[in-house]
């Protein structure tokens, strides 16, 4: 039971639920805009995602970069550097994602809401990471930076 609650308390960190959070409204985001657009506007499902896509990476940059992650990027260049890395992990991600919704909705013909959850809520556990520990700058505990703080 010790090592149930010792996983829960490593899981559960602010910014896991954060993440979780902003996820979730990402992907309500990334699903409504789509089924939307295929629904209500005839789009095709593969056009409709990816649109979906891009505009759930947007929203998700802005909300992960200080609301979760706590970005200490500064400078212009850290902060587009971070923002090419989290464009590169979301691109590797969309890939995925296109790849899914055309093996899941186009070749074997599971419905399309089922499609996209499916396909999202893999690709929301890729971004975690890829944002963990590629994109995004933040400080690490007893960094030498943190050091010198407490030195002044």
């Amino acid at each position: 039971m010790k090592k149930m609650e010792k996983m829960i308390k490593k899981l559960c960190t602010r910014e896991t639920i954060s993440y979780l959070i902003f996820g979730v409204l990402t992907t309500l985001i990334n699903i409504g805009v789509s089924t939307i657009l295929v629904k209500a506007l005839q789009v095709e499902g593969n056009i409709a995602s990816t649109i979906g896509i891009i505009i759930s990476i947007l929203f998700a940059y802005f909300t992960n970069r200080k609301m979760v992650f706590n970005s200490t990027a500064e400078t212009a260049k850290e902060k587009w550097t971070e923002f090419f890395k989290f464009i590169l992990g979301r691109s590797f991600t969309m890939v995925l994602e296109m790849a899914g919704v055309f093996l899941l909705y186009t070749v074997l013909h599971v419905e399309y809401v089922i499609t996209k959850i499916t396909i999202t809520v893999i690709v929301v556990i890729l971004n975690f990471f890829i944002s963990k520990f590629f994109a995004f700058k933040t400080k690490k505990e007893g960094t030498e930076q943190e050091s010198k703080k407490v030195e002044k």
